[in-house]
Parts: C-alpha cells; structure tokens; sequence
C-alpha cells in the first residue's frame, strides 16, 4: 500500500523547502564577493569602555545614534553584506522612524542578531569558559526572524592552558553550538559558527593547531548529530598565529 500522504504533511514539506530556500538565499548574500559582515553587536558595557575615550554618557539615545551613524554610512551596501545587531539594537529605529533591520533591508544588508548570553565559567574545569543562551532561545529567534534578522552569531571561547582545553569544555561548547545552528535553521536563519580558539598564552604555534583541529573537530561532530545542514551556516575565516606568520612573511617578500 502506497504510504498517506496528508495535507498536514504537505504543507511541512513546502515549508521545509521553502525554509531551505531562505537559507540558501541568505547565505549566498553573506559572501558576496567584495563583501563582508560587520559586527555591530557591542553590548552596553562594551559601547561604555567605547564612548568614555570620547567623554560621551552611555544611554540608549547615544547608543541609537551611534549605530545609525554606521548604518547610514552613503554606499555602505557595496562593501556590506551583512550587520550584526544587538538585541537593543535590532528593536530600534532611525531618525526618519524607519527600524533598523528594515533600513538595512532596503539596502541590501541583510541583518543578523547576536543571540548568546556571554561566556560563563565551566562549572569543575578552573580557567575555562562555556557560552550560554540556549534556554529560550526557540521563541527569541521567531521573534528575531520577525524583526528581520536573518543570520546569527554564537561565539564559543576556548582557551589554551596548562591541561586544557580539557575534553568536556569542546564537548559543551561544540554541543551548544549545535543546537543553536539547529534551532536557527529551523526558524529559517543562518546560523554563524563562532568556535574562537583564543590565542592569548605562551603555548607553542604547533599547540594552537593542535587545539583548532580539536575544537573543529568537536563542534563539527555535534552539528552531523544534530542534523544541521553544514552548506546552510557560515564560519569566521579562523585565525592562528600561523596565519599571521605566514601573512607577514608574504607582506615582507613582497
């Protein structure tokens, strides 16, 4: 016997397809060639440490200002491809009344949202970090999607030391992750995968590479497991002091 097919079943299958349709869209947009994405997501506290250099009070008024004078910049859509925003940041609107997820839109610039709590203290691993914001986070990307994001950003830290990072800060970090790109492809937003191997320490270069490859590895084991679609989500270019060696080698020669 041929299987039921219902209308219930129907309509989840246009959906799904066109929420794989968004994503590619989307995430074609984000790499546009010539472009790249600004990160706008500055938190009050960090904008505070920014405006006091220029002797200016930290209220949301001069917050909003600040950020419309970047997003307002005259031919920003040929250099931008996409702006991270804040969650105060994406509730906010323009001078003219014009939000500014729809202002971006208008341009071109797709706009993302920042939707992590901060890295906390892993709880029995002294000296490392894992970064919080999964609870809630289903409804809060509905609500994001609404607004207008359309991409988001998670940053996991990891820190090298002596004896870490150890197996259970990559394995909850790399977990985190992965549910959170899950939970933003099914809301029809691309997640980015923010995996930060931090390169503070006086470990060796081989070092560092040795824990990226872990810390890679790890996060992208439990994204396979959590069904994410890998050609749906982005990831930062992943920086390592020999990288750097290399760039300025290449700087001298030439």
């Amino acid at each position: 016997m041929r299987p039921v097919v219902t209308l219930s079943h129907l309509i989840q299958g246009i959906e799904e397809s066109m929420g794989k349709a968004l994503l590619s869209k989307t995430a074609a947009a984000m790499v546009a060639k010539g472009k790249g994405v600004l990160a706008a997501d500055e938190s009050a506290g960090t904008c505070e440490k920014r405006f006091q250099t220029i002797s200016t009070p930290c209220i949301e008024e001069n917050r909003r200002s600040y950020c419309g004078l970047l997003f307002t910049t005259p031919g920003i859509e040929k250099f931008v491809s996409g702006v991270i925003l804040f969650d105060e940041t994406i509730q906010q609107k323009a001078d003219g009344g014009t939000p500014f997820a729809d202002m971006l839109a208008k341009k071109g610039v797709l706009p993302g949202i920042k939707v992590d709590k901060g890295a906390m203290d892993l709880a029995l691993c002294p000296g490392e970090k894992v970064t919080e914001g999964l609870d809630g986070l289903r409804p809060r990307l509905a609500e994001y999607f609404k607004l207008g994001a359309r991409f988001a950003k998670w940053r996991a830290v990891i820190t090298i030391g002596d004896a870490i990072p150890s197996h259970a800060c990559l394995y909850v970090n790399a977990h985190a992750l992965a549910r959170y790109a899950a939970l933003c492809q099914e809301a029809s937003i691309v997640p980015m995968i923010e995996p930060e191997v931090l390169l503070d320490g006086s470990h060796t270069i081989e070092r560092c590479e040795e824990v990226t490859e872990a810390t890679l590895r790890a996060t992208y084991a439990a994204m396979a497991a959590h069904n994410v679609s890998l050609e749906h989500t982005m990831s930062p270019p992943v920086s390592s002091p020999r990288t750097k060696q290399r760039s300025s080698s290449s700087r001298r020669r030439a």
